[in-house]
């Protein structure tokens, strides 16, 4: 091999060698220059990414939270709890009856009376006159009467000797019936006087107590329950007292006499009375719906007051195929009830019911449900079909 030929091999194989020099290097140079664009990529992208978890943590944690409770069947006789008041079973405020001045009075609040017990005694000076001048009346009356019969007796023995006409007769005749017509007259204005003096004294109507007294000795009183005239006393029979409720129209057809219901009272709490229907009103308010209710509860051992705030709980028959759920979780709106119900993706589901009873605490459902879903208590007006929420707690029972 020539000189030549050997300069143009080691030619040959240097560039050989350099092109697979120059490969290699490409190669590690784009596998580095990938590297750093990995990392910058994740550099770069990191606080994006996590910039994106937080909003969305952030969007989870505004989403609003509900409270839920489930649905019951009913279990046994379904409560029905009304609000009421009691009153005595009979009240009279004692009026005056006649015009004086307050003598004495002898009964003060809390005096237990019996019936036509003297309360008070009225002094009527003017009355007393009245009735003496009446009197006085009357007695001259009595005597122009007997005077006419006397005479009208004379003149009938005159008529009948023919002294006199019967023209005279009768006019004396007549001069006796106007006599003893003034005598009537006289007689029952003297009985009227007597019946006001008789209203000095101021009795009880009935056995009861006595819950107000509105005078005092010398106090000035008229007679009449109006303008400025005030009642004298209140007298209250406690023995027995009434509470009125009202029942609801659902509930109107299961209330009847004789039934029973328990009263409580909040500042008896370790006690319940028992009550009994004695009368309903036998229609419903045309504005509220309700029916008028009275029963009555025994009280001879004086523990309970006219006019304490009541709680009556009735007991009505139950449809086991009801479903009870709180009344907090009903809206009433303008296409009828429904109720909010939360899915398994916690998402809010509106669905329409159809209503039973009113129950109080809780409203019966006839359809539009099934048992044991979660339904949102005491739903805000930000809530509605689709929206997604966070549940607090675990559902409670209704």
């Amino acid at each position: 091999m020539t000189t030549t030929e050997h300069i143009e091999s080691f030619k040959a194989n240097f560039q050989s060698s350099a092109r697979n020099v120059r490969r290699g290097l490409s190669g590690r140079a784009v596998l580095g220059t990938l590297v750093v664009l990995a990392l910058l990529f994740l550099v770069g992208m990191l606080p994006r990414w996590r910039a994106n978890a937080a909003l969305t943590s952030a969007v989870r944690d505004q989403r609003p939270t509900v409270s839920v409770v489930t649905t019951q069947r009913p279990d046994g006789a379904a409560n029905l709890v009304l609000p009421g008041s009691t009153q005595a079973i009979q009240e009279a405020a004692m009026y005056a009856r006649t015009n004086g001045y307050v003598r004495k009075w002898y009964t003060d609040i809390g005096t237990k009376v019996e019936a036509g017990q003297l309360l008070a005694e009225i002094e009527t000076p003017e009355i007393d006159q009245e009735l003496n001048q009446a009197r006085a009346a009357a007695q001259q009356a009595a005597a122009n009467s007997e005077l006419a019969r006397a005479t009208l007796k004379r003149w009938q023995e005159l008529v009948e000797k023919k002294v006199v006409s019967s023209q005279e007769f009768d006019e004396r005749k007549s001069a006796l019936d106007a006599r003893q017509a003034d005598l009537a007259a006289a007689q029952a204005n003297v009985a009227r006087l007597e019946k006001l003096q008789g209203f000095q004294k101021v009795v009880a109507p009935f056995a009861g107590i006595v819950t107000a007294r509105n005078i005092d000795n010398g106090a000035l009183v008229s007679a009449g329950n109006g303008g400025q005239n005030a009642a004298l006393f209140h007298v209250a029979e406690t023995d027995t007292l009434r509470i009125y409720v009202t029942v609801p129209q659902t509930n109107a057809r299961s209330v009847a006499p004789g039934q029973s219901a328990a009263v409580s009272f909040r500042e008896i709490p370790e006690k319940t009375f028992d009550a009994k229907v004695v009368r309903t009103a036998g229609a419903l308010d045309p504005a509220s719906r309700t029916l008028l209710t009275e029963l009555q509860v025994a009280n001879s051992d004086g523990q309970l007051f006219p006019g304490m705030y009541a709680e009556i709980k009735f007991a009505f028959p139950q449809d086991p195929r009801t479903l009870l759920v709180p009344g907090n979780a009903v809206m009433v709106q303008s296409d009828g009830p429904k109720v909010m119900t939360v899915d398994a993706k916690q998402t809010i589901r509106t669905r329409p019911v159809k209503l039973g009873r009113d129950l109080g605490d809780k409203v019966e459902i006839l359809s539009g449900l099934n048992p044991a879903e979660p339904l949102v208590a005491n739903p805000s007006g930000s809530l509605h079909e689709g929206v997604e929420v966070k549940v607090q707690g675990q559902p409670s029972k209704s």
